[in-house]
């Protein structure tokens, strides 16, 4: 597994493993970032990836200084399992 890149261009951070690439699509207003929507291929499911993409995703927009809309179900039930980035929450 690489590591979670933000893949400005495309507005999503993604994870490539095994071949696939893991992604969560957001939008960026000023200092708000929402995630929209996150896609774990179905070869990489139960493996950890979708965790690992969220937690690098998520350690990246806090090191941006930005506030999180968890649009995304995902990222909001990430978020609620790891309560150390409510604090991002807008």
């Amino acid at each position: 597994m690489t590591s979670v890149r933000d893949n400005s261009a495309a507005a999503r951070f993604e994870l490539d493993s095994e071949g696939h690439t893991a992604f969560a699509e957001y939008r960026l207003a000023g200092d708000v970032i929402t995630f929209t929507h996150t896609v774990v291929p179905k070869e990489l499911g139960g493996k950890g990836v979708g965790s690992a993409l969220a937690r690098g995703a998520l350690d990246q927009v806090r090191a941006r200084g930005l506030k999180v809309v968890a649009q995304c179900p995902f990222i909001a039930a990430f978020i609620k399992k790891n309560e150390d980035y409510a604090d991002l929450l807008a």
